[in-house]
């Protein structure tokens, strides 16, 4: 008699089979340290961003715009925009809460071409409350060298909102900056070959010199010449071999997916404002005692009122103060031993075991690094 059920079991047993086997050989494979590619970690010589800025007019707002008689630079600007379109204003008392004066910002991307659009953000100059509804007028944005670079117009759109009455208002996020997209067009190039280039340095946004000479070991093994020097901890000198069959662009391309595994200092930041602590991984501890105990005095009124008695031929009614004052030396407080060289695990370990805060913890590795047992750097924002 045949089992039908026979063929789904020896199924079922060779994939259990298959899978012990994959999970045998992904236990003994060893961790890969983490890597990234190149074009992540490094920024490319010429290829940049250009920011642009102008100054313009938002005009359409619900009486929400600025008051003429606060801004004179909004009045002055509402008067030139006039007269350029045959009006004369000029002696004339303008009473108008419809008009806005803004400052025009926009960041154009490398290699933009003529009448491409980029993104423009406005955001208020004088006291106008809202920009909801507002449209830009013609802005000329111009670069750092004073040339105008593109033309922004165009309505504005906010994320956020303002509503008042007799007896309070709410404002959600800032309704007085906006954004247009696609809202400015490209007038002027900015003229860079990159072809033409006989090398091009490759800067690290994180300087290191062993992340440094891996890119280059990693270019020039993937290329099998010279072609990557590392010049120091910021900056790899790319040139382009004779024998490379492509342009500079081309070896760039083929180059920027290389991984590679960046190395940095051991540094902890600290932000004593909010109270945030960031520590990196290679952060090391020499041996190292630590206590830690704060002197708290809670003092608590509790005032009763005293009263005469009934039908008492004087008295009088007094507040009779009771002050209940609880002082804590933190005798409750544990000296805690961390080990030489323990991992960033063991230093977050030790410390909540000590049961301290953030901002405790701030006060801690800074004494432990004036007692010359951290081995990493403190920076502080």
């Amino acid at each position: 008699m045949i089992n039908r059920n026979e063929p789904k079991r020896r199924m079922k047993q060779t994939l259990q089979f298959a899978l012990s086997v994959l999970l045998i050989f992904g236990m003994a494979l060893p961790a890969h340290a983490a890597t990234t590619r190149i074009k992540d970690i490094v920024d490319i010589e010429g290829v940049r961003d250009n920011v642009l800025i102008g100054y313009g007019l938002v005009v359409g707002l619900n009486g929400t715009g600025d008051k003429l008689s606060n801004s004179p630079f909004t009045e002055q600007s509402l008067i030139a925009m006039l007269e350029r379109m045959g009006v004369n204003v000029r002696g004339q008392n303008l009473n108008t809460g419809n008009v806005a004066a803004v400052m025009v910002t926009a960041t154009m991307p490398p290699f933009q071409t003529q009448g491409s659009r980029i993104d423009v953000t406005v955001s208020t100059l004088g006291d106008a409350k809202n920009l909801q509804g507002g449209t830009l007028l013609v802005t000329p944005l111009m670069g750092a060298d004073g040339e105008v670079y593109g033309v922004a117009q165009g309505a504005v759109a906010i994320s956020g909102f303002t509503a008042s009455g007799a007896g309070t208002a709410v404002t959600q996020n800032t309704p007085t900056r906006g954004r247009i997209a696609a809202g400015a067009t490209i007038e002027r190039e900015v003229k860079f070959n990159l072809n033409d280039l006989p090398q091009v340095r490759l800067a690290l946004k994180n300087p290191d010199f062993t992340t440094a000479r891996r890119i280059a070991r990693a270019i020039n093994g993937f290329t099998s010449s010279g072609m990557a020097t590392a010049s120091n901890d910021a900056t790899i000198i790319l040139k382009k071999s004779a024998g490379y069959p492509g342009s500079l662009v081309d070896l760039i391309t083929d180059i920027e997916q290389l991984p590679v595994e960046p190395d940095q200092i051991a540094r902890v930041v600290i932000d004593e404002n909010s109270g945030t602590i960031v520590m990196g991984s290679d952060v090391r501890v020499s041996t190292v005692a630590i206590a830690q105990g704060n002197l708290t005095i809670k003092v608590t009124e509790t005032p009763q009122v005293s009263q005469p008695n009934p039908f008492a031929e004087k008295g009088e009614t007094v507040v009779v103060p009771r002050t209940d004052i609880d002082v804590n030396s933190g005798d409750k407080a544990k000296l805690a031993i961390l080990e030489s060289s323990v991992t960033l695990q063991d230093l977050v370990t030790g410390l909540n075991k000590l049961g301290v805060g953030p901002r405790d913890i701030i006060t801690i590795l800074q004494a432990i690094k004036a007692a010359g047992a951290l081995q990493a750097e403190i920076t502080t924002m």
